[in-house]
């Protein structure tokens, strides 16, 4: 059985204006990040005297790592606050690699702070690099604040530990997710120690203003998008599921009512946090995208039974109230520069698509959707697909794979014959990586350029 919804007209007319797409602020914001860690470098040097002996350098190493790893600490909140400037524009997939990113490099900076400022700290004393260990206790008990420090620092460790990626993978999301959020309580305890300890914050009253600053702002945007933005939505909104249907074996749409969701914001191509308060599901908060242009009154999304979660889907009762959190995701018309437009999508990534897929503008041609699948059993929403290409008339391909198993040729020369002008097209493209990557890649030989390839990636 399958589900359509209609409003597909209206969704276009709200995006049937000229073509003008909107920038991602990816650039400015690395540049800003960089000329925060150029003050960072100068408050050092500023307050770091000459230095002539081996005690002193280790001194000055450990100061320096420790300053740029309180910066990065701040950064890696601020990409944990589901800011829609970031959210939104940059793309939440790429925040989620900048923020696995700069929380490794702040891992490894806190982890050579703490080694070369107790070597430092031993050497003064005229002891060994053997006696480290020992001065690292001695220092907790003795210095104020280092114990907090101590206790953040061994969550740091834990967190960056888990979120290696082979662990990562053989441990449940819910589980991972919940521990991660520890990431707000190692800041908060090693915080402290920055300013009580650090000779920079000592003699440089406006350098400990401006580190409140920087903390103060990261805290107040945590609270206002992490919990007061959400709060307000669902406050004002109030959904709950209005039906579970299966759209083919495996796979569910979930029809979620509530009051005036026009005014979410949200667009085709994006999707929420959701949150199901139901008995084994209440603290469990996954990621879904929106399987057709939003209603004022419906909202759905379409899911593959891929793990716990994603699995119980089908056993929500009508009533359940949902408790959402977004919109979020940059996968939306606001990227397309062209007036040709190919959509590419692989397995569960037609959910986006399929929003796109009705309500980007274009005339008749302009639209083309190239979905991938195992089978033609795993076409989820074909019949809508269908039905929406036949009322465009735009173009609608599938690529599955043959009876004996082999998958299909989606390469450079395959998509040029089957498309002859693709170098001329957008491409919005959603999929698991290794289908993303290997689409893109094809793309690219194409001779479709890559700042017209808009794509964000399954990985948490």
């Amino acid at each position: 059985m399958t589900t359509t919804l209609a409003g597909g007209r209206a969704a276009r007319r709200q995006t049937m204006r000229r073509i003008r797409p909107r920038r991602s602020p990816a650039v400015p914001l690395l540049l800003a990040v960089w000329a925060g860690a150029a003050g960072v470098l100068w408050l050092w040097w500023r307050n770091t005297p000459a230095i002539s002996d081996d005690t002193g350098k280790i001194l000055g190493a450990g100061r320096i790592t420790g300053l740029l790893a309180g910066y990065l600490m701040a950064l890696v909140v601020l990409q944990m606050a589901r800011v829609p400037a970031l959210e939104r524009r940059v793309g939440s997939d790429r925040v989620a690699r900048w923020h696995a990113m700069t929380g490794r490099y702040t891992l490894c900076l806190v982890l050579a702070h703490v080694f070369l400022i107790m070597w430092g700290y031993a050497a003064q004393a005229g002891k060994g690099l053997g006696d480290v260990v020992a001065q690292t206790v001695d220092s907790v008990n003795q210095l104020p604040d280092m114990g907090k420090a101590a206790i953040g620092t061994g969550l740091l460790v834990v967190i960056g530990l888990l979120s290696v990626g082979p662990v990562r993978r053989r441990i449940p999301y819910d589980a991972w997710y919940h521990v991660h959020l520890l990431t707000y309580a190692a800041v908060f305890l090693t915080f402290w120690h920055q300013l009580t300890t650090g000779n920079d914050f000592a003699v440089e009253p406006v350098a400990k203003t401006v580190w409140y600053a920087l903390y103060g702002s990261v805290t107040a945007l945590v609270l206002w998008y992490r919990v007061l933005t959400p709060l307000r939505l669902n406050l004002r909104h109030r959904m709950r599921v209005e039906a579970v249907i299966e759209e083919t074996p495996g796979i569910v749409s979930v029809l979620i009512g509530g009051r005036r969701l026009h005014r979410m914001g949200a667009e085709a191509g994006q999707f929420f946090r959701w949150r199901f308060l139901a008995p084994g599901m209440r603290f469990s908060s996954h990621p879904y995208s929106l399987s057709a242009a939003p209603r004022p009154d419906m909202l759905r999304i379409t899911v593959k039974a891929i793990g716990d979660h994603s699995a119980r889907l089908r056993e929500l009762e009508p009533g359940t109230r949902v408790w959402a959190e977004g919109p979020y995701g940059a996968l939306t018309a606001q990227r397309r520069s062209r007036g040709k437009v190919l959509l590419v999508a692989g397995g569960v990534g037609i959910t986006p698509m399929r929003a796109l897929f009705e309500t980007l503008p274009g005339a008749s041609g302009d639209i083309t959707l190239l979905y991938r699948a195992n089978s033609t059993q795993d076409l989820a929403l074909w019949d809508e697909l269908a039905g929406i290409a036949d009322e465009r008339g735009a173009r609608l391909m599938y690529a599955v794979n043959s009876p004996d198993g082999e998958r299909p040729d989606i390469s450079a020369e395959t998509l040029a014959r089957k498309i002859p002008d693709v170098e001329r097209h957008d491409v919005f493209l959603c999929g698991p990586p290794g289908f993303a990557q290997s689409v893109y890649e094809a793309l690219r030989g194409a001779g479709v350029p890559a700042r017209r390839i808009h794509h964000e990636s399954f990985e948490m």
